[in-house]
């Protein structure tokens, strides 16, 4: 395998849809051997999600989801049904450092993986189960899914505007979240191990990491005995601080107009004198119903209609340039094709990847956002085709002889 500050490090990953995936795809970018472990019996959910190229479904492996979130892995596929494929897994295991899964509460040692189990194998092994609610508790076995745990984790009562009910988050913020949290927590337990020699088993809750990151809701009310107010786009202590209409994109996108649109964020009075300046209106600087924070915050909905007054007659680009200019922090509301196709920061930077895939050809995803000058990275190779390195695992990994493998093919131990 490539370089990489995790060369070496081997990751024998049980995970599936999004959240344990998006944890294993944090260590292949550092260059770790991630061998996913699926099954064509129950394929991972995301195999069969859009988007698609051209829009039409075209089997297992040709989902944009899938295919984002598993760049620089390996697949193996077992059927678990079937005589001789526990073994396997186990033997992987044996080879392996760490062993990811985010799968409910007891699937694990229930298919003879559990921790205690793998620990006879190998007394060293890093395990860690990236499950919904954790191990314990009362909630242990519930059904998790990221939509779910974005209002339970209280980010859907700080989310929505002013005298309106509590709003989605827009996607599902706890899987990546939690992926994140998970691959800190194996880097951590890797290091550990190099200092004592011990492997660990590490019980996570994607619902606990989603509350981690959101202490504005609970603080106010551990500290202060209330509830925050939904306040839309705006901020207790910034002002202007929104989203406002620009001109529609130039050109339709399949047909489609696309509405555009600029985030405006003032921190101080400085930035908003420098802000009335450069729309041309340099008097409201020192406006007394502009020029402190508190009189801006009595007047926001007149301060927004003046500033979208301007902004409304502009390009979103153009809009987000004048105002960086003079110092104040603006830019646009990305849609997809400008992320795609017109920012020139992300091409300057190389972010994005275009690499073969075996199914659905040189298709662009998304990269690393870490450069590392001592130990490079790059996204190796495109994400796995179901069972594509099945053979290549057995042999290479596990030192099965041709033969071997071709009497468990046989047996339908492989898929």
């Amino acid at each position: 395998m490539a370089d990489g500050p995790l060369s070496g490090v081997r990751i024998a990953d049980f995970t599936w849809v999004w959240a344990g995936p998006y944890c294993t795809l944090q260590l292949a970018h550092m260059g770790a051997d991630v061998i996913r472990i699926e099954t064509a019996t129950r394929p991972c959910v995301t195999r069969m999600l859009p988007p698609w190229p051209e829009g039409k479904p075209a089997g297992l492996d040709s989902s944009g989801y899938y295919n984002q979130y598993n760049q620089g892995k390996r697949s193996l596929a077992l059927n678990f049904s079937k005589p001789g494929a526990l073994d396997l897994a186990k033997r992987l295991v044996a080879k392996s450092d760490v062993v990811a899964n985010n799968f409910a509460h007891g699937v694990m040692d229930r298919l003879g993986l559990g921790y205690e189990e793998l620990k006879k194998i190998k007394p060293d092994i890093i395990m860690i189960s990236l499950s919904g609610y954790g191990d314990t508790g009362p909630y242990k076995d519930y059904v998790a899914y990221g939509p779910a745990q974005v209002p339970l984790c209280g980010l859907s009562a700080l989310t929505g505007y002013i005298g309106g009910p509590p709003m989605h988050a827009g996607y599902s913020y706890a899987d990546p979240n939690a992926g994140v949290h998970g691959a800190f927590a194996i880097l951590a337990a890797l290091y550990h191990r190099e200092l004592t020699g011990e492997g660990q088993y590490m019980d996570m809750s994607q619902w606990e990491c989603a509350m981690a990151v959101l202490p504005e809701g609970i603080m106010e009310y551990t500290m202060n005995g209330r509830e925050p107010q939904r306040i839309g786009n705006r901020d207790p202590y910034m002002a202007p601080h929104g989203i406002f209409r620009c001109m529609d994109r130039a050109e339709k996108v399949m047909g489609v107009t696309v509405d555009q649109f600029v985030a405006i964020a003032v921190s101080d009075d400085a930035a908003w004198r420098r802000l009335a300046a450069a729309i041309g209106r340099p008097g409201l600087g020192n406006d007394p119903k502009f020029a402190t924070l508190a009189a801006r915050k009595a007047n926001e909905d007149e301060l927004e209609s003046i500033i979208e007054a301007w902004s409304v007659n502009q390009r979103a680009p153009e809009v987000a340039r004048i105002l960086q200019e003079a110092g104040v922090a603006a830019f646009v509301v990305a849609d997809n094709k400008y992320l795609s196709e017109e920012d020139e920061h992300l091409k300057a930077r190389d972010y994005f990847v275009n690499l073969p895939h075996p199914v659905v050809g040189v298709k662009q995803h998304c990269g690393i956002p870490w450069k590392m000058s001592a130990t490079p990275v790059k996204v190796r190779c495109a994400a796995p085709t179901l069972g594509q390195h099945t053979n290549e695992v057995l042999s290479e990994v596990l030192g099965l002889s041709e033969a071997e493998i071709a009497t468990l093919r046989a047996s339908g131990a492989l898929e």
